[in-house]
């Protein structure tokens, strides 16, 4: 059996993102913002060349109340397809740039200590359709050559896209340093050190290189931040029965340990240190100097949070 402590600790202070996750997270956010940009030009394009130009109105005989016939101005019939195509096509550009956006934040999140930088590094996604289709819509509603139908359906296209894009664009449970510092603290105490396992398809990384879910692959191994640099943000919550797979000692308490891990993924709580690991009675148990060193590693992550 391998016993936890086993080897170094290294790096377990606060996780931090490795140069791969934070290059990668840099093109995604430059890839999104050329996609905002692209949506707000549309957006623009559509304001100055659709509805603000009027050489592109046709005119229109009415007959009045009176029964007075009247010449006035008419939104075209190409002009109306383009606009509603075109408010689609701002939702299409605006919802990958978010979604781009916050997968660059999974590679390379804020930290919640930093409220401000928090919240906009994550929520930035849902304010953006704000401007890339409140002016339109505004100005569609108050346009003076439409007709009503044609107001009501290009304003009932603009709110029910901008809407969608506001809601995908929001981070309901966004990472963090802490989670991730979590889950790295999670690891050192159960294995003593920071080293974890992947393969390439999946989202999470694992405590143990020889489990089901990594056979048929070509299994990686790093340090919890390589693992999220490799797009597997989150580690996995079977590690009672992947600690039995490398034989390596269970504590008594595992299951406490998944639902503290459980808690953090899932946002319910913003708890940096999880439960110590209790060896109390398990064969194999880390002792001495390697009960020392991973003390030693919990004490890293509590000074740090």
């Amino acid at each position: 059996m391998t016993k936890p402590g086993d080897g170094e600790v290294g790096d377990s202070g606060t996780w931090k993102a490795s140069a791969e996750s934070k290059d990668k997270a840099k093109k995604l956010r430059i890839y999104a913002i050329v996609l905002w940009l692209a949506g707000i030009a549309v957006e623009i394009g559509a304001i100055f060349g659709l509805l603000l130009n009027d050489s592109i109105l046709t005119e229109k005989a009415t007959v009045d109340d009176k029964g007075v016939l009247t010449s006035t101005n008419g939104f075209p019939t190409w002009a109306f397809a383009l606009l509603i195509a075109l408010l689609v096509i701002d939702g299409i550009l605006v919802v990958i740039g978010s979604m781009l956006w916050k997968k660059a934040n999974e590679y390379d999140p804020a930290s919640k200590a930093d409220t401000v930088r928090f919240f906009v590094q994550n929520q930035l996604g849902a304010f953006i359709p704000i401007i890339a289709f409140l002016p339109i819509i505004i100005l569609i509603f108050l346009n003076k050559n439409m007709d009503k139908t044609q107001k009501g359906v290009a304003g009932a296209v603009g709110i029910v896209v901008a809407l969608a894009a506001v809601v995908l664009g929001i981070d309901f449970n966004p990472e963090s340093v802490e989670k991730y510092t979590a889950e790295k603290q999670a690891v050192i105490q159960l294995l003593g050190k920071d080293e974890v396992f992947w393969a390439g398809g999946g989202q999470v990384y694992h405590v143990c290189g020889n489990v089901p879910d990594l056979s048929d692959s070509t299994v990686e191994s790093g340090k919890t931040a390589d693992a999220v640099a490799a797009g597997k943000p989150r580690l996995t919550l079977k590690l009672e029965s992947e600690l039995k797979a490398c034989n390596r000692a269970v504590p008594n308490n595992v299951d406490e340990i998944v639902a503290a891990i459980r808690d953090v993924q899932q946002g319910k709580s913003e708890e940096q240190v999880l439960p110590s690991p209790d060896w109390t009675g398990v064969d194999n148990a880390p002792s001495g100097g390697a009960i020392d060193t991973l003390n030693d590693a919990i004490k890293d992550v509590k000074d740090a949070a």
